[in-house]
């Protein structure tokens, strides 16, 4: 590509092999076998039925079906049964989460034109993009995309948008002349343009020296493709807890089953029973279809709040997010240059209002009782600047939808604030454009003479360093007085000032003329004598809502990164608007980042927390991505182009811009901000901590049950008393009667000052050590007292006296094993409402809104009856309905378990305000 840059026009034509009429339709035909169509590259997509197939075979899936073959091969068939059908569930759930079809491709071609001139043989051809050849001559005109990577062979007045490319908000001049190469940022070179940007003015043709996957589109789409999607935190810790409780669920299975034959001396049937019990209740079935039902409520809570995810488990990644890297152009600003402030005729004037064509106007400070005469300097400089404007308004495609302007954007936020003075688009369209000399990059002005108010005006606009030595004269409050050295200098501050706070600054100058100049035009004899007019200071305005979520993230310890293709100053000016850096940051441009090598990088961001990255490339993104995560930081990346799309997919969370973003960067993305509102990041983060306490919460109440689930298999292989639980039995509690207070537990709202504390540590684990003795060597051992409790308690109702042999009855052993079940039901009721809370007492808590904790909890409960009273299901799982003599001890078991776990937490909180007594102790002495 370097070469096609520094050759002239006619060198490149030859070297293609074509010409200023195009390739003939014959030579079109055998480029197009040769090259192939011009598409983005594709990556073969793993077929749909391996992602359900991978969900069937990972280690927990494994263990039940090992256990599902033990027990058909043991002659329990419907037992088989319920654990394959165990397996289809957690399976198929696992898929809906994970199966996403990966369209980045398609998307890519969407986002390229469908269909583009070009000449061949001398006459213009409408053809579709795909079938566009190196060789062939593009004609480009304003407001079309650009199919392909392009040598500019002719331009007039020609500039292009690239910021979906390279993140410049500012459309760039495209010119025929040999450029120098420029290697590393090959969109620099004034007389290329490429595949995915498009025409902003002017008229041009281009010569194609790169389609498909050779094009810069294409390198993205490669580079974006290449990424493998990282697993989440989320994903990481359920590998491991799965992985763990696996291999201890098999391994105590073993253990059991030799140790049953070798000292519970147990038939060979009963042994596999017993191995088997062991391994399904140690394996918390409910576990997965929970935490993804959890997730999915989650998911359907946040869309409505304008964060669409793509990919569940990125809710909680976002909760352990530590860094978000962000670009500016689209994400932080608008995308919309807006006239900020004028400087007419010695009066500053500040501008309020979207740039959107509405009634409100300029305010004007410091006018006094010169008002009239200085809003009439506003609205002959607004009128001139907007003379040398080429915008057209293209009506709205739907009901409902604004007229969308087509143009330089920076021309047409002149074109919108000449509206707000009383200078509407058809006014505008009614003053006579006689001649013009246009701008280009060396003169970096452009003069258009028109008919004003019957005076043949020249108007002049550009930058300030070359329209102030061409005038002579300068309007001051309503005079037109000499331009003198004390005046200039005084202009030159002004400029300054405006230009130090990055706005973009357009020096504006007028000269009436005599009569018609006559062609050709001479611009020496044109612009020169100039009547100064004043400044017009513009920029890419802030999101309104942009310093809110910043300081909200740093409230949260979140390090917020700009990483932008945008000039520093702009950048840095920003920064300081939005609140991002209260002091002026490190900025590091991408030609820094170059000398950087990976250590280096790696110790420049540890040891600096106020940096900023400018005039990056994609490549740059993705190297600060991996350099963050190099350092341990949870990465989030936030974006809206193309360009976007390598960091967004190589981060752990990319979250792609909604209403203003490329399908490109959608498809990336992880999550969509629907409204394109950086505040809906926050409100998102805080969903994620929210779910990852949540999580623990009903991962908690989860393995509690575990408990008195293994404990009957002890009693049955160290006592010899009847098997408490069965199999089944065990399942209609994981997969049953759980499943509808952990979900409630998964919707819990985020407990107070979930913001205010920084992003957990990687190494904070949902099972940590904690968590682990609260479920098992506390609740869960309260669980299975009680439990065992009932089971006797059947027992004895029906005439046992210890120490006598149990009843051997069918109808009495059944009744025995629903008060079992019963019983763990009834302590899961207060073990729901103890888990809220590992610290805070049960009356401390926000009840507003727990409507659905109690939905679930009399779900709970309906679903243990239906179970005891239903003919059908009591067969199945093999039980006897209970009477009112057993449901009265089982109706204080969640009593009894909340009052001691609120003494557990009540000395928990009295430790804690001993130790931060202390604390202060020692600090005050």
């Amino acid at each position: 590509m370097v070469s096609w840059a520094e050759p002239d026009a006619e060198q490149v034509l030859r070297a293609l092999g074509t010409s200023l009429e195009g390739l003939s339709l014959e030579e079109a035909r055998v480029r197009l076998q040769r090259f192939g169509p011009n598409v983005p590259p594709r990556v073969p997509r793993t077929p749909w039925y391996w992602h359900l197939a991978r969900n069937f075979v990972h280690l927990f899936a494994v263990l039940l079906w090992v256990a599902a073959l033990l027990a058909w091969v043991s002659g329990m068939p419907e037992l088989a049964a319920a654990i394959v059908l165990v397996i289809a569930i957690n399976g198929l759930f696992s898929f809906w989460q994970e199966y996403q079809a990966e369209r980045a491709a398609e998307a890519l071609e969407a986002f390229l034109p469908q269909q583009v001139v070009v000449r061949r043989g001398g006459t213009e051809f409408l053809v579709p993009a795909n079938e566009v050849v190196p060789g062939d001559l593009l004609v480009l005109r304003a407001g079309e995309a650009i199919a392909a990577d392009a040598r500019i062979v002719r331009s007039d007045q020609l500039r292009v948008d690239l910021s979906h490319l390279t993140g410049e908000s500012r459309p760039v001049p495209r010119v025929a002349e040999p450029q120098p190469a420029y290697r590393r940022t090959p969109w620099q070179a004034a007389n290329l343009v490429f595949a995915g940007s498009f025409v902003t003015d002017g008229t041009g043709e281009a010569v194609v020296f790169a389609t498909g996957a050779a094009t810069q589109f294409g390198q993205l789409a490669q580079l974006a493709q290449r990424q493998p999607e990282r697993p989440s935190p989320l994903e990481r810790e359920l590998a491991r807890v799965v992985r763990a409780v696996s291999v201890l669920a098999f391994s105590l299975g073993m253990l059991s089953f030799f140790a049953a034959e070798l000292w519970g001396r147990l038939a060979i049937r009963d042994a596999f029973l017993f191995a088997l019990g062991i391994i399904v209740a140690n394996v918390p079935e409910g576990l997965l279809p929970t935490l993804t039902l959890a997730l999915a409520v989650a998911a359907r809570a946040m869309a409505r709040k304008n964060a669409v995810v793509k990919r569940l488990s990125t809710i909680e990644a976002l909760g352990a997010t530590t860094v978000i890297l962000t670009d500016k152009t689209g994400t932080l600003t608008l995308n919309e240059m807006t006239v900020r402030e004028v400087w007419a005729g010695g009066v500053p004037f500040v501008f309020t209002g979207s740039d959107q064509p509405r009634a409100e106007t300029a305010e004007g400070a410091g006018l006094g009782a010169d008002a009239d005469t200085g809003l009439a300097d506003l609205r002959r400089l607004l009128r001139c600047a907007a003379t040398c404007c080429h915008v057209e308004f293209v009506p709205p495609q739907r009901a409902g939808d604004r007229m969308r302007p087509v143009g330089d954007p920076t021309e047409i936020a002149l074109i919108v604030a000449a509206a707000k003075v009383g200078f509407p688009l058809d006014h505008l369209r009614q003053i006579k454009r006689i001649a013009e000399l246009p701008f280009d990059s060396a003169r970096k002005r452009m003069t258009v003479i028109a008919q004003i108010d019957g005076t043949v005006t020249a108007c002049s606009k550009g930058a300030w360093s070359e329209v102030a030595p061409r005038c002579r004269f300068a309007r001051l409050h309503g005079s037109v007085v000499p331009l003198e050295a004390e005046q200039r200098s005084v202009l030159q501050h002004t400029h300054d000032r405006l230009a130090a706070r990055g706005y973009r600054v357009l020096a504006v100058a007028e000269r009436p003329l005599r009569e018609l100049p006559t062609p050709p035009l001479q611009r020496d004899d044109i612009e020169r004598e100039l009547v100064f007019l004043g400044f017009v200071a513009m920029e890419d305005p802030p999101r309104p809502e942009v310093p809110a979520a910043i300081a909200a993230c740093k409230r949260a310890g979140i390090r917020v990164c700009m990483v932008t293709g945008d000039d520093p100053l702009t950048a840095v000016a920003i920064a300081r608007e939005i609140g991002l850096h209260a002091q002026s940051p490190l900025v590091v441009t991408g030609a820094d980042l170059d000398r950087y090598h990976a250590a280096a990088l790696e110790t420049l961001l540890r040891s600096h927390h106020d940096v900023l990255f400018a005039r990056v490339s994609p490549e740059h993104k993705l190297r600060l991505v991996q350099a963050f995560q190099r350092l341990g930081e949870v990465v989030a990346v936030t974006g809206d182009g193309v360009n976007d799309a390598p960091a967004l997919r190589g981060a752990e969370i990319g979250v792609a811009m909604g209403a203003t973003g490329t399908d490109v960067a959608r498809e990336a993305g992880d999550m969509i901000l629907a409204d394109d509102n950086f505040a809906t990041i926050v409100t998102a983060i805080e969903y994620g901590r929210a779910v990852f306490d949540n999580v623990r919460k009903f991962v908690t109440y989860i393995f509690a049950s575990n408990v008195p689930e293994i404990v009957p298999f002890l009693f049955f292989v160290l006592g010899g008393f009847p098997l408490p639980l069965t199999v089944l039995q065990i399942l209609a509690v994981d997969l049953g009667t759980d499943l509808f207070p952990a979900l409630a537990l998964g919707r819990e709202p985020a407990e107070p000052g979930v913001m205010e504390r920084p992003p957990r540590s990687r190494q904070e684990r949902i099972l940590s050590v904690s968590t682990l003795l609260r479920a098992y060597a506390w609740l869960g051992l309260i669980e299975a007292t009680l439990c065992m409790g009932a089971y006797f308690y059947a027992y004895w109702l029906a005439g046992w006296v210890p120490p006598n042999p149990l009843p051997t009855e069918p109808r009495v052993y059944a009744t025995a094993t629903t008060m079992t079940f019963a019983g763990i039901v009834a302590c899961q009721v207060g073990n729901v409402l103890a888990c809220r809370s590992d610290r805070l007492s049960l009356f401390a808590l926000n009840w507003t809104g727990s409507h659905f904790l109690w939905l679930a909890i009399a779900a709970e409960v309906a679903l243990c009856c239906a179970f005891m009273y239903i003919p059908f299901a009591a067969r199945v799982f093999g039980f006897a309905p209970l009477s009112l003599q057993h449901w009265l001890p089982l109706l204080a078991y969640p009593v009894l378990l909340l009052g001691l776990e609120e003494g557990r937490k009540a000395l928990v909180r009295a430790i804690e305000a001993r130790s931060n007594r202390f604390q202060a102790g020692n600090a005050y002495n």
